[in-house]
């Protein structure tokens, strides 16, 4: 399953409008945005670079004027670590990441109603509301919100709860598949309502969506212990780590 996630990993990066292959390494660009979370690259499972293929991937990103960096999963390409800090990257953080299956999906608690936004008013909501629950870390805008509509028209799956003034409660996103799995991200509820079973609603939506169109496992990665137990109550299982790693300039 590590090498699963490290496989679609991969495939997603080569998704990106500007992808390439460097040494042992796939690197994803969008020239829409300089977000260090969407442009970054990642090892081919079982890559073993060498120095100047480390080198040549550092190039990639400055002739763009970008941070170079990365996201793994080290178990798949246990080389890969080392390289990179030889060559003077260090270590942003550490994730533990799990792992849900048709077999072990489990329906949450209560009746919420989770929505599939249709309008562009519906994609705003969502943008704003996740820009919140994430304390402004990931600014909204209208290029942001058009990634989320490209996320449902191109394969993969958005899903949201509608809030009492017509707005988002709280949402969650799911890439098209890659490899037989696929990464849901950006699962966030407003503050306000918080508690409530949003993030479990959505988060089961879009693994149920996901299977029904034949995706073999969902992943994806959490924040703390309160998360953690969200993601098991409804059939996410601890399976591995994934490593962040980048250059300062």
């Amino acid at each position: 399953m590590r090498t699963d996630v490290q496989r679609f990993a991969v495939a997603n990066l080569l998704r990106r409008p500007e992808a390439a292959e460097v040494g042992g390494f796939v690197v994803g660009f969008d020239p829409a945005t300089t977000s260090p979370y969407i442009n970054y690259a990642t090892p081919v499972p079982g890559a073993e670079p060498a120095d100047r293929d480390v080198s040549a991937l550092i190039e990639a990103f400055r002739e763009r004027g970008l941070k170079p960096r990365l996201e793994f999963a080290p178990d798949a390409a246990p080389a890969v670590e080392h390289a990179l800090l030889r060559a003077g990257f260090t270590t942003e953080a550490v994730h533990e990441y799990m792992v849900c299956t048709p077999a072990t999906l489990v329906a949450p608690a209560g009746h919420t109603v989770v929505e599939t936004p249709v309008t562009d008013e519906d994609y705003t909501a969502i943008d704003a509301a996740l820009s919140e629950a994430f304390d402004g870390e990931f600014p909204p805008s209208p290029e942001s919100a058009a990634r989320l509509r490209r996320t449902q028209e191109g394969g993969g799956a958005v899903r949201f709860v509608r809030a009492s003034d017509g707005g988002c409660a709280g949402a969650a996103i799911c890439s098209a598949p890659a490899d037989g799995t696929a990464e849901l991200a950006g699962v966030g509820t407003r503050p306000a309502h918080r508690g409530r079973g949003i993030a479990a609603a959505v988060t089961a939506a879009l693994a149920a969506t996901a299977f029904d169109r034949g995706t073999r496992s969902v992943w994806l990665e959490y924040s703390g212990e309160g998360s953690r137990r969200v993601y098991e109550r409804i059939g996410f299982r601890p399976t591995g780590t994934r490593l962040y790693m980048s250059l300062e300039a």
